[in-house]
Formats: C-alpha cells, sequence, structure tokens
C-alpha cells in the first residue's frame, strides 16, 4: 500500500495529526473539557462550508471558525458553564447553516461526506503542508504553556494565588484545541472528532501515568490508532474514521477491564 502517494501522503497525515491531538486532548480531558471540541466541529463544520461556498479550502474555514468560537468561549469562561440548552442550540444553528451552504453547493454529496466524515485518502501534498505549520506551531504553543496550564488545571485556586492569568490561559488553549479540532476533522470529519481527540486521551488517563509520559503516551496510542485505522481500511475496504472509532473505543474497555480485573 505504500507504494500509492496518497496512502504516503495519508500517513504522513495522520502522524502529524495524532502528534498534535494526542497532547492537546490529555489536557482536555484533564481539564473536563471534552465538549468543547465537539462544539467547536460543529460550529468549524459551518467556516469550511462557508470557505467552500467562496472557492477557499475547507481547512481555511474550518480553522477560521472553530478558532473565533474557541475564543470566545475562552473569554466567557463560566458563563456559559451548564447552559446545556443554549450551547445546543447554538450548536444546531451553526450545523443547519452548514447544511444550508451545502445545499447551495453543486458538489454538495461529495463535500458533505468530506467535511462530516473526513477523507484521509484525498489529502494533497499541499494540504499536508499546512497540516505540518499548524501541527507545529500547536505543539510549539502546549510546550510553552504546559506547566502553567497543568498548575491551573490541577490547582485552579493557588494559582490564582501565585498570579497565574487563569482566563488568559483558557482562552489560549481553546484556540490550540480549535486548531487541532480543524487538523484532526481533517482526518475523521467533524462529527468524529471525539475519536481521535478524546478517546488515546481518556485511555492514558486511566493508567495513572505521570504528565509528561502520559503527555507521550497519548500522542503515541493517537497515532497507533490512526495508522490502525488507514492499515485495516486498506485490507477491508471499510472508512477509515470507523476504525479510528473502533480502535478508540475497544481501547478505552481493555484498559478499564485490565484495571478492574488486576483491582
Amino acid at each position: 500500500m505504500l507504494d500509492y502517494d496518497f496512502m504516503r501522503t495519508a500517513f504522513l497525515a495522520a502522524l502529524l495529526v495524532a502528534l498534535v491531538c494526542g497532547p492537546v486532548g490529555w489536557f482536555l480531558v484533564l481539564r473536563g473539557q471534552t465538549f468543547a471540541s465537539h462544539a467547536l466541529s460543529h460550529v468549524g463544520f459551518a467556516g469550511a462550508t462557508g470557505a467552500l461556498m467562496l472557492g477557499l479550502s475547507p481547512l481555511t474555514g474550518l480553522a477560521g471558525g472553530a478558532l473565533a468560537a474557541g475564543v470566545l468561549m475562552g473569554l466567557a469562561g463560566d458563563r456559559v458553564a451548564g447552559r446545556d440548552v443554549m450551547i445546543g442550540l447554538v450548536l444546531s444553528v451553526a450545523m443547519g447553516v452548514g447544511a444550508l451552504f451545502l445545499h447551495l453547493l453543486t458538489r454538495s454529496a461529495s463535500a458533505a461526506t468530506a467535511l462530516l466524515f473526513g477523507d484521509i485518502l484525498g489529502i494533497s501534498p499541499g494540504m499536508l503542508g499546512w497540516l505540518a505549520l499548524l501541527s507545529a506551531g500547536c505543539l510549539l504553543g502546549l510546550g510553552i504553556m504546559a506547566r502553567p496550564l497543568l498548575f491551573a488545571t490541577l490547582q485552579p485556586e493557588m494559582a490564582e494565588a501565585k498570579g497565574v492569568p487563569l482566563q488568559l490561559l483558557d482562552v489560549l488553549f481553546l484556540a490550540l484545541v480549535a486548531i487541532a479540532t480543524a487538523e484532526c476533522a481533517q482526518i475523521t470529519g467533524v462529527l468524529l472528532v471525539f475519536t481521535l481527540m478524546v478517546a488515546p486521551a481518556a485511555t492514558v488517563l486511566r493508567l495513572g501515568l505521570s504528565p509528561l509520559a502520559g503527555l507521550g503516551a497519548a500522542a503515541g496510542l493517537a497515532l497507533a490508532e490512526a495508522w490502525g485505522g488507514l492499515i485495516l481500511s486498506w485490507y477491508t475496504d471499510c472508512p477509515t474514521s470507523f476504525w479510528i472509532a473502533l480502535l478508540g473505543g475497544a481501547g478505552f474497555l481493555l484498559v478499564g477491564l485490565v484495571q478492574r480485573f488486576r483491582a
């Protein structure tokens, strides 16, 4: 399968995305903000379809829409916490706007499938360059804020007393989540972002590893699931996103069963 250019590009894209989704997802689960990636992907869907209407790259619209929503969510802070009805309505409207934009496109069927469920085999070399640039920026930003972000996550009152800017950290982190979500959507689609963003991180956190080991393990597990999904898709002719979702769920359940057996 590596004799084909599109498969080599897909494996490289999965590598770039997994290296970001694993560590970002680890912090996302630890902070109890897993719903944020799902929300940002829905808002980004409207941005992606709008970009398609304008003749732009879907990644541009997806990243732009998700980034704007992430910054607004970070600025709002606790004011939107617990308002499930309002958040659900906003997400429904965003998906509805995306559906309208797709309806106005002549190639709506193929565009809808790629945006909703991903199209890793259709990633072009140019898109691969953008993914590499976004991944490098995300990892650099996460590396700079990792220590204060961990402190603010585990001991928010003490961190605030020590002068750590909690709201600024929240805004910056959600901006990173938005970019990582936009990248992940290229692999799994906006409806299955949880499979690569949350599942590996949640599995690793059940192991009780140290922060540094946990971040590395989350990235490694995300990469294993992404590459495993590609390989299984090649031999079974089933969608890659299906196998990634199945591997993510199986890994989480397996770790839980092993822990229960050991206990």
